[in-house]
C-alpha cells in the first residue's frame, strides 16, 4: 500500500560512523563532479561586451569543457523548472479561481518559440550585468528553462488532481495540512511521472541546446563556449567530422548523468507506486547501491531528513478530518462571477490593445498571411500528433508495463530524445536538393522529431505505475486484443497520455521555428509555415512581426488547448477518480 513515511534515499539502520570502502570509492567520483561544476562555473562570470567576438573551437580537446558548460546550464535550469512546477502544480490545483487564470497562461508560455523568449530577454539581462558574461549566461538558462518547464508543471498538476480519494481522505483523517499533504501524499504520488518528465526536460533542453548557447538576435552574434555553440560553427562551416565529435560528446554527457542521477531517482521512486502488494519489477541502480551503503552519504542525508521533517511540524491541524472545519468549502458565487468578470475584462483590453497594434504596426494584410502560416503549422502538427501516438503508444505501454525494458531503453530514449534536429538537417536538406524534394512536405518530420518524446515518456511513466494488481485481475478475467487495451490499459494511461499529447503539441509548434527554415552552409530550405516566419524575422530584427508571429502562434495553440486536449484532460481526471 502506498505509504506516508518520509521519502528517504538511505536505510536509517546505518549503524556504523567510520568510512567503509563505499566511503572512499564515492570520494573521486564526487570530487571529479565539484571540480567540473567549478571549472563550469568558473567562466560564466567574466568581462564582456556587446559586439566582441567570442572564439568558439572546434578542436576535440575542448568538448569536455564545452560539455561540463553546457551541462550545468541545464541542471541550474532544472532547479529552477523545479520550484516553478512546485509553485504552479500546487496553487493551480488547489485554487480553481487561479486555475482559470493560470492554465491558459502555460498554454501561452508553452507555444512561444524559445527564439521569442531571447528577443525579449536578451537585452534585459544583458543590462542587468553589465560588462559581465553572466547576463548573456542567465538569458541562456532562461531559455533552456523555458524548453523544460512547462511540461513538468503540466505532469505534476495532472498527478496532483488525479489523486486517489482513498488517498486523500486517509490526509484528511490523519490531520494533515496542506503543507504536509503536499510532501507526504501528493509529491511521493506525482514523484514518477515528474522523473519521467524531468528527463524529457533535459532531452528537450539539449533539442534546443543550439538556439539557447548561439544567440542571434537583431543581427548581434553572441556563442557562449558549450555544445550548442560548437555544433552552430560547425553547421555554419559545414565541418560533418566536428559534428560527428559533438554527437560523442553528448552521448557521454548523457549517459554519465542518467547514470549519476536519473537511474538512482527512479529506482529510489519505485517506493512511490501505488499498490497493495509489493512490485517484483523494481527498477535497479548501482549508484543508489553505492549512497545506500555509504556511511558518509547516509550521515548527511540523515541530518537533511531531520531538518525537513522538523519543517512538516511548522503548520499543524487542530483538528481531525471528520470535523466539520475539515470540509472544503467551495468558492461563493459572487466572488466566483466577480472573478470571471476580471478575466473578461482583461482578455477584451488585450484584444483591444493587439487590434490597435495590428493597425499601427503590420497591418490587416499581414496578419491574413501569418494565419494562412498558421493553418498550415496545425495541419503539419496534428497529422504529425495523431502518426505518433499511433505509433508510440502501444510501444510505450509494452515498455512501461516491463521495468527491465524500462531500464534497458532509458539512457538511450534519453540520446534519441535529446538529438539536436539540426544535426538532421544537413541530411535533410542533402536529401530534398538531390531528390528534388517538396520542403513544404519533406522537412514537417522535423518537426515531431524532438516532440514525439513527450509523448513517449509520459506513456511509459504512466505504464509504469499502473499497480500490479490491476495487471493480475486483467490477466485473470483473460483480457486480450483491443477489450484489453479498451478497458484496462487506455485508460489507465489515458492521464498520462492526454499529458503528453499537450506538451508535444506546444513543443512541436516551437519546434516549428527551427523545422521549418533550414540552413546548411550557404543553403537555404523553407516551408510554408509560422514557425519558418517567426525565424525569419528574428534574423532580421523586426520585433513587430516577431511579437505578430508569436500571438498568431499562441491563439492556435489556446484555442485547440481549450477545445480539445483541456476537454481530454477533465474527462481524464474523471476516469482517474
Amino acid at each position: 500500500m502506498f505509504q506516508f513515511n518520509r521519502p528517504g534515499l538511505i536505510d536509517r539502520s546505518s549503524a556504523d560512523q567510520a568510512p567503509n570502502r563505499w566511503d572512499w570509492a564515492l570520494l573521486p567520483l564526487i570530487l571529479g563532479i565539484v571540480l567540473a561544476i567549478a571549472l563550469a562555473a568558473s567562466g560564466m562570470a567574466r568581462p564582456f561586451s556587446i559586439g566582441s567576438p567570442t572564439e568558439i573551437s572546434l578542436s576535440p580537446t575542448y568538448l569536455p569543457y564545452y560539455l561540463a558548460r553546457t551541462t550545468l546550464r541545464m541542471l541550474i535550469a532544472m532547479a529552477c523548472s523545479l520550484l516553478f512546477t512546485f509553485g504552479f502544480a500546487y496553487v493551480a490545483s488547489k485554487y480553481r479561481a487561479a486555475e482559470k487564470i493560470m492554465l491558459p497562461t502555460l498554454d501561452i508560455l508553452q507555444s512561444l518559440p524559445i527564439l521569442g523568449f531571447q528577443a525579449i530577454a536578451v537585452a534585459p539581462f544583458i543590462a542587468l550585468f553589465p560588462g559581465n558574461l553572466l547576463g548573456v549566461e542567465c538569458a541562456a538558462i532562461f531559455a533552456i528553462f523555458t524548453s523544460q518547464a512547462w511540461n513538468m508543471a503540466f505532469s505534476l498538476h495532472q498527478s496532483l488532481r488525479t489523486v486517489p480519494s482513498e488517498l486523500a481522505e486517509a490526509a484528511r483523517i490523519f490531520r494533515l495540512s496542506g503543507w504536509q499533504r503536499f510532501w507526504r501524499l501528493e509529491l511521493p504520488y506525482g514523484m514518477p511521472g515528474l522523473l519521467w518528465n524531468m528527463m524529457m526536460s533535459m532531452s528537450g533542453g539539449w533539442f534546443f541546446i543550439v538556439a539557447a548557447e548561439a544567440i542571434s538576435v537583431a543581427n548581434q552574434d553572441i556563442k557562449l563556449p558549450g555544445i550548442g555553440s560548437y555544433i552552430a560553427v560547425a553547421i555554419e562551416q559545414t565541418n560533418i567530422p566536428a559534428m560527428g565529435w559533438a554527437i560523442l560528446a553528448m552521448v557521454c554527457g548523457i549517459l554519465l548523468y542518467d547514470q549519476l542521477m536519473f537511474r538512482p531517482l527512479l529506482a529510489w521512486a519505485d517506493k512511490f507506486r501505488f499498490e497493495e502488494s509489493q512490485s517484483d519489477t523494481a527498477q535497479q541502480s548501482w549508484m543508489l547501491d553505492w549512497l545506500r551503503r555509504s556511511n558518509w552519504v547516509n550521515r548527511f542525508t540523515e541530518s537533511m531528513w531531520q531538518q525537513g521533517e522538523r519543517s512538516l511540524s511548522w503548520f499543524r491541524r487542530n483538528y481531525d478530518g471528520t470535523s466539520i472545519r475539515a470540509r472544503q468549502k467551495p468558492m461563493d458565487p459572487r466572488i466566483e462571477r466577480a472573478w470571471d468578470a476580471i478575466i473578461a475584462a482583461a482578455v477584451m483590453i488585450a484584444v483591444w490593445q493587439l487590434i490597435r497594434f495590428i493597425h499601427s504596426e503590420v497591418g490587416w494584410a499581414e496578419v491574413g498571411h501569418v494565419f494562412s502560416l498558421g493553418l498550415a503549422t496545425l495541419t503539419r502538427v496534428l497529422l504529425l500528433m495523431v502518426a505518433a501516438s499511433l505509433f508510440w503508444v502501444p510501444i510505450s505501454v509494452w515498455v512501461g508495463l516491463r521495468p527491465q525494458w524500462a531500464q534497458r531503453v532509458q539512457a538511450w530514449a534519453q540520446l534519441v530524445a535529446a538529438f539536436p534536429a539540426n544535426l538532421v538537417f544537413p541530411a535533410a536538406a542533402i536529401l530534398i536538393l538531390r531528390w528534388h524534394l517538396n520542403p513544404n512536405i519533406w522537412l514537417s518530420p522535423l518537426i515531431v522529431f524532438g516532440t514525439q518524446w513527450y509523448i513517449v515518456f509520459n506513456v511509459v511513466g504512466g505504464a509504469s505505475t499502473i499497480p500490479t494488481e490491476l495487471r493480475y485481475v486483467a490477466d485473470n478475467f483473460g483480457l486480450k486484443g483491443w477489450l484489453r487495451w479498451k478497458r484496462y490499459l487506455l485508460p489507465a494511461v489515458f492521464p498520462s497520455f492526454v499529458t503528453g499529447m499537450i506538451t508535444a503539441s506546444g513543443g512541436s509548434w516551437n519546434a516549428s521555428i527551427v523545422a521549418e527554415l533550414v540552413t546548411w552552409g550557404d543553403t537555404k530550405l523553407q516551408a510554408y509555415g509560422v514557425g519558418a516566419y517567426i525565424a525569419d524575422m528574428t534574423a532580421k530584427g523586426d520585433f513587430p512581426r516577431i511579437a505578430l508571429g508569436m500571438s498568431v502562434m499562441s491563439l492556435f495553440v489556446i484555442v485547440m488547448n481549450r477545445f480539445v486536449w483541456h476537454r481530454l484532460y477533465r474527462r481524464a481526471e474523471e476516469w482517474a477518480r
